[in-house]
């Protein structure tokens, strides 16, 4: 069964330059990925084991809490978090501007990723993907697009779509994180066994919550009603 977010009401005034380019970036790097590991398994070991955010060797690495947002572990992981960022970074680019945003995205990254390692800080398992940043830009889309239609997709036996409002669907998404994570308390090495970063998702969250609130949209004559419906 799939349930999955595929377009939102909220329009944009501008062209998500910045999101595409994200988009365009993580794709790229998968494309490597895919040909290391198409030639060499163990090439393909060693660039995760460099670029893969891994708690234990974080202060020898300290790179990885940028570089481990484009590296994925298959097709299913950047498909859907590419479908994520995309249907929700569109209206938070154009609300905070193009390099307010990068430096959101990216700095929500961060944050996520020491999250998860303040969790488990001896951990040697990698960490990889761009969901906790994706997080963050759920969290400032909560506070500032909160009655924006989410459309969703669902797909078991048949396919439909079916609206919820935003605030509704990114609620529900992280208290779904919340108890993920503190359920994962204590499993050892759970993301050994195809586990999710949890905590990422969770500290990433809160930090576009904080982050959206300290910066603020960029400096516009529109009129506030002009960013409903």
């Amino acid at each position: 069964m799939f349930i999955i977010p595929i377009k939102v009401s909220q329009r944009c005034r501008t062209v998500p330059v910045v999101t595409a380019l994200i988009v365009l970036a993580n794709v790229a790097v998968f494309l490597h990925q895919f040909s290391l590991g198409w030639a060499d398994p163990l090439l393909l070991n060693r660039f995760m084991r460099l670029y893969a955010l891994r708690p234990a060797f974080l202060w020898s690495h300290p790179a990885t809490l940028v570089t481990s947002m484009f590296l994925h572990s298959g097709w299913v992981h950047i498909a859907g978090n590419m479908l994520f960022l995309w249907v929700f970074g569109k209206n938070v680019e154009d609300l905070l501007g193009h390099f307010k945003y990068l430096a959101f995205y990216l700095a929500c990254g961060v944050v996520a990723g020491l999250t998860q390692v303040a969790i488990d800080p001896f951990s040697h398992v990698p960490i990889v993907g761009a969901s906790g940043a994706i997080a963050g830009v759920m969290g400032a889309y909560l506070i500032k697009f909160p009655r924006s239609e989410v459309v969703m997709l669902f797909w078991v036996l048949f396919i439909f779509t079916f609206d919820l409002p935003a605030w509704l669907m990114l609620i529900y998404w992280f208290l779904l994180q919340l108890f993920g994570g503190f359920g994962s308390i204590g499993e050892p090495e759970y993301a050994q066994t195809g586990g999710v970063a949890f905590f990422a998702h969770i500290g990433g969250f809160v930090a576009g919550i904080v982050l959206m609130r300290l910066l603020g949209p960029r400096p516009r004559r529109w009129r506030a009603d002009e960013y409903t419906g």
